[in-house]
């Protein structure tokens, strides 16, 4: 019950073991009623030359009381995941928030193609709520003051666990509209809007993709003249594509940073513009309704119409300057998008390790048996904690108030996500007709999984950015 699991690095000969004795382990966890492991340090012998080294183990914890472990409890993998004591402790707030709250009514949003709105209150600082909703935004403006990627990390990865869509809205609202504003705003600014968005009572997003500019982001054709015989601009265009860009079908959101151009005499001529909901001009162009996935987040085309904002309230940055605030946003969000899609694998990896262990075929007493399921749930696990290990390792190293980190930002990102795609394909694949219907779990998980391959960057996106990045090594050597 509470012994290693053991994975073999370096020898091949032996992968086939590995796969049997990895779903052994697994499925003992699973019949214990044990979520998937935590991990420890243990020796282990490479190849045939019976040096030791250190290797990286995954040990089931006895009971759900020991999740997540503590600090001193030896495991630099547990340190990975859990930096601080706080960032543990916050994993175990969200965890037991998730279960509790938003587990249950996943599956109704998702076919109601609804947004939970007093569910989402619950997580800003209002009337006794999480207060996560301003994670990263100083406390003198309502926030949580953990401007730290570890930290958003977890959050994601624990909502993610049981409803991909929520925090969908989630991450518009906290990432893309609070943790953008808290960095490029003004104190003004903040002081203004940071309130209402931190206690839940405002819920937005951002305004960046058109209908026709969306990885080419900067062929936007949005644009905000300066009037200065009023003393601000006057924004027309569509954005398209926008995650809380009306949470009743008929009005917008409450409050958006929307990127438009200010300029023609070069493409990087953006400006980041606040937008509330109600001003003149300001509409729902439609609901996008019946989306392959993440269905329980609404999301909207945007219109504005010679939508009037003051330059002294309503201009984020400077102006022309917006294209280094976007670019640094994007690091985030997209580190954001690949712990959604260690939760979603985690999540699908739990169902299919359960399921196959209370399945009985073929006269044995379940699938763990089959070699083909076997490679199913070793592969899945396998490629679940690398993207694990990847997210934090490159979460834990980012600054939040730089740029230059997109290598891997982009890299996890896309790694993730093909990863939490596959992981829930196999899971609808042991599965069965089971996990092809809606009551299973996993067949929700694969539709969400899927935009994470599309939004905050298409894979073919990173593709591009990440061989540029590479290219400019130029002969040197990878660490």
């Amino acid at each position: 019950q509470n012994q290693p699991i053991i994975i073999l690095f370096g020898i091949t000969d032996y992968h086939n073991k590995v796969e049997m004795f990895l779903s052994y382990s697994l499925r003992q966890m699973a019949r214990n009623g044990q979520s998937l492991p935590f991990c420890k340090v243990v020796d282990h012998v490479v190849g045939s030359t019976a040096s030791t080294s250190r290797a990286w183990f995954a040990s089931a914890p006895v009971s759900s009381d020991s999740w997540p472990p503590s600090e001193d409890d030896g495991s630099s993998m547990s340190k990975l995941f859990n930096k601080t004591d706080d960032h543990a402790a916050l994993r175990e707030m969200m965890r037991s928030f998730t279960e509790r709250e938003v587990e249950p009514q996943a599956l109704e949003h998702n076919r109601s193609e609804t947004l939970n709105i007093p569910l989402f209150r619950k997580l800003g600082s209002g009337n006794d709520g999480l207060g996560i909703l301003g994670l990263t935004v100083p406390e003198e403006y309502g926030g949580t003051g953990l401007p730290c990627a570890s930290a958003v990390a977890i959050v994601h990865e624990e909502l993610s666990y049981s409803d991909p869509a929520f925090c969908l809205s989630y991450l518009a609202h906290s990432i893309l509209l609070a943790n953008n504003l808290a960095v490029n705003g003004s104190d003004e600014q903040l002081a203004r809007f940071m309130p209402g968005v931190c206690d839940g009572s405002k819920i937005g997003g951002m305004c960046m993709s058109e209908p026709n500019a969306g990885t080419d982001v900067l062929g936007m054709k949005s644009n905000a003249v300066y009037d200065p015989t009023r003393g601000g601009y006057i924004l027309n265009g569509t954005k398209m594509w926008i995650t809380n860009g009306t949470l009743t079908g008929k009005e917008t959101g409450d409050l958006f940073l929307v990127y438009a151009r200010t300029g023609t005499e070069n493409r990087n001529q953006i400006t980041q513009f606040v937008v509330e909901g109600g001003m003149d001009g300001f509409s729902v162009g439609q609901k996008i309704n019946d989306k392959l996935g993440m269905r329980a987040s609404p999301t909207a085309e945007v219109v504005f119409q010679n939508v009037f904002l003051p330059e002294s309230s309503h201009v984020v940055g400077d102006v022309d300057g917006a294209t280094l605030c976007m670019m640094r946003n994007l690091e985030i969000e997209r580190v954001a998008l690949a712990a959604m899609a260690v939760g979603i694998a985690r999540r699908a990896l739990d169902e299919m390790i359960s399921y196959a262990a209370n399945r009985p075929a073929f006269g044995k007493p379940d699938l763990y048996s089959f070699g083909q399921i076997q490679k199913h749930i070793s592969e899945s696990y396998a490629e679940y904690m690398a993207g694990k290990c990847y997210l934090y390792g490159v979460a834990n190293g980012l600054d939040l108030s730089t740029y230059g980190n997109g290598l891997d930002a982009d890299g996890v990102k896309l790694y993730c996500a093909q990863m939490a795609k596959n992981v829930a394909d196999r899971a609808i694949q042991v599965m069965g007709g089971y996990g092809y219907v809606g009551e299973y779990t996993c067949e929700r998980l694969w539709r969400d999984a899927k935009l994470l391959e599309i939004g905050g960057g298409t894979n073919e996106s990173h593709h591009k950015n990440m061989s540029r990045d590479l290219r400019r090594f130029d002969g040197k050597k990878l660490e």
